[in-house]
């Protein structure tokens, strides 16, 4: 009998993640490399692993179709999903961070357009600083925006800083630090409880090492 689904964004946060469960004696048998397979069971059949899209972990979890999950903290807080953050994993830290042309004082202007993959973090960062702004919402290449004049600024993850530095752009404000985190559905936390407890426990120990 399943004890617990886990859902794992795909790319380098499951490597990571694989990595740790092995370190916990969760294997997968099935899980290579070249699989293209999306659903996995451990060897005793009591956890299903199922590998979605870094943007989808928070709302299988929420949603129910995933007990747990391994998410970034800038898709965790994209979502507003209603869900427990439990641990940091500390995997991947970078932040959030607003960006701009070398010289742009965004606390001057009185309306700012803002560029970015993540409306909804923009939005709740400049709210709480009560700025006037135009979200353009895109879906990659956001430092462009300010340099062909479709935005101001932007609010992007930065980890090293080097696409910005090579595109004349520098950080103007930190918003949040990003890292991955394990997330929890709220009736699972409650209903499988002993299993989930579990897990955490030695996830914590694995980390530990």
């Amino acid at each position: 009998m399943e004890a617990f689904t886990l859902a794992v964004a795909k790319g380098r946060t499951a490597d990571h993640t694989i990595r740790l469960l092995e370190q916990m004696d969760i294997f997968f048998e099935d899980l290579t490399p070249s699989s293209r397979k999306l659903v996995f069971y451990n060897k005793k059949h009591t956890i299903k692993l199922i590998f979605v899209k870094a943007v989808d972990v928070p709302t299988y979890v929420e949603k129910g179709a995933a007990d747990i999950g391994i998410a970034g903290k800038d898709n965790i807080l994209e979502s507003e999903a209603d869900i427990y953050e439990i641990l940091d994993l500390q995997i991947g830290k970078c932040e959030f961070a607003v960006a701009g042309k070398p010289g742009v004082n965004i606390d001057t202007l009185q309306s700012l357009t803002i560029a970015t993959k993540y409306p909804t973090v923009a939005k709740k960062h400049f709210l709480r600083k009560g700025n006037n702004v135009e979200i353009v919402k895109l879906n990659g290449s956001v430092e462009l925006a300010p340099l062909i004049g479709l935005s101001d600024v932007i609010v992007d993850i930065v980890e090293t800083g080097n696409t910005l530095k090579e595109n004349g752009l520098v950080v103007i404000e930190h918003v949040e630090p990003i890292s991955t985190r394990l997330i929890i559905n709220k009736a699972s936390f409650a209903m499988k409880a002993n299993h989930i407890q579990q897990f955490i426990e030695k996830l914590k120990i694995s980390l530990e090492e």
